[in-house]
């Protein structure tokens, strides 16, 4: 095809309504799998064609659960190969079979979903038109500690892995700026916030007795559960006979849980698996959410938007959600901080806690709507194949010239 037809048929399309999109990501688990579901459900509703790429070997029943409610929205299939975390020679396969996928879909854009998705969605080479290349980052690489070894490798690779990226789709300012610093500007560039649905934004009533204190999220160090079984500990020796419900599970599970032990907490705290987050909400007086690093969590917007008693620490995109009641938010790795921000909300006279909560939950109603995620989303998109339209003709000059 020479470079004045290329140039034709990206001006003609793809139309708005003849995308061929295809999600990649490693694990179907947490507030990245409910991100690509919800954008996969709007973006098969609003006429294209989608499909999903994705670890074979995480997620269990719910994600087996979640993707038979998904298929009649995937027009592209959904196709499960072996991703690991970290580099793995498996990432050659997973890069071959993400192309020829691409290739048989005939894809138009290949939107990677954090650090391993992006890889691979930038990295496959494709036989054939090549897809826009677009990137969401969900913290993951964005967050280790600036200095160390690991994050001097990762900005690396995100440096070079940014030649190959037509579109970048931030979820927070957060990351948005760690990447300006550590990574380098970006050519295309969007802030999409996740979003979420009206019925959301109901409150949830109480359940009969319900635990004190409520933590939902992955069972890992780096969510910082440890501060909070400091916190939960220090309360009690100072009286405060408190329950927790821990709903979740991670690769930190048993580890956690011989913690609970040890410190003697064994009667106080319970766990659960994984479940319907406004069903738990229920089951809890206070969310707490004590994490060491964040990118715009789910859980946050879901419980701001219930109305739901929250502490939550200042990290990441948290800020962003709470806006002009960041304030509340404590430092994360403070057990201390924890403490006296749940006594706050513990002693706080019941109408004033509960329109506190109320002014949250309106203020995120109106900047985190799921429609307008999607459809910044797809804006993003038609930016990055306008972008492409208008270098070709810029290299194609230059080929000429040489």
């Amino acid at each position: 095809m020479s470079n004045a037809s290329r140039s034709a048929t990206l001006a003609e399309g793809p139309s708005p309504t003849s995308h061929r999109i295809i999600h990649v990501f490693r694990a179907p688990v947490g507030g990245l799998f409910r991100h690509v579901v919800d954008l996969a459900r709007l973006q098969a509703a609003a006429g294209h064609q989608v499909g999903i790429v994705c670890d074979a070997n995480t997620g269990g029943d719910r994600a087996a659960q979640a993707f038979a409610a998904l298929a009649p929205s995937l027009a592209l299939g959904i196709v499960r190969v072996p991703m690991h975390r970290n580099p793995h020679p498996s990432d050659l396969t997973a890069l071959r079979v993400l192309a020829e996928r691409a290739r048989i879909t005939g894809a138009t854009v290949l939107h990677g979903h954090g650090a391993k998705g992006g890889v691979y969605a930038r990295a496959a080479r494709v036989a054939g038109p090549n897809p826009i290349r677009a990137y969401t980052p969900h913290g993951g690489s964005y967050n280790y500690k600036p200095g160390t070894i690991r994050h001097r490798l990762y900005m690396g690779i995100e440096r070079l892995l940014a030649l190959r990226t037509d579109l970048f789709l931030f979820e927070s300012e957060y990351v948005a700026g760690r990447h300006r610093a550590h990574a380098g500007t970006a050519r295309l560039t969007r802030i999409v916030h996740n979003g979420i649905c009206e019925s959301e934004f109901l409150p949830v009533a109480p359940a009969a007795d319900p635990y004190d204190l409520l933590y939902i999220g992955e069972l890992r160090d780096a969510k910082g559960v440890p501060f909070l079984l400091e916190a939960l500990a220090s309360l009690r020796e100072e009286g405060r006979n408190l329950r927790l419900l821990m709903v979740g599970s991670g690769p930190d599970a048993d580890l956690l849980a011989a913690r609970v032990r040890a410190m003697g907490l064994g009667d106080a705290v319970a766990f659960e698996a994984p479940q319907p987050i406004r069903a738990v909400l229920a089951r809890g007086r206070i969310m707490v959410v004590p994490s060491l690093a964040e990118s715009l969590p789910y859980v946050v917007l879901e419980a701001a938007a219930a109305e739901h008693p929250l502490v939550a620490t200042n990290v990441g995109g948290i800020p962003e959600i709470f806006g002009a009641a960041a304030s509340h938010l404590v430092p994360p790795r403070d057990a201390g901080a924890l403490k006296d921000a749940i006594v706050r909300v513990l002693d706080e006279a019941p109408d004033a806690r509960a329109a506190r909560f109320a002014d949250l939950g309106a203020s995120v109603q109106v900047r985190f709507s799921m429609k307008r995620m999607g459809a910044d989303v797809l804006s993003g998109y038609a930016a990055a194949f306008r972008a492409r339209v208008k270098a070709e003709p810029a290299a194609a000059h230059a080929g000429q010239a040489i």
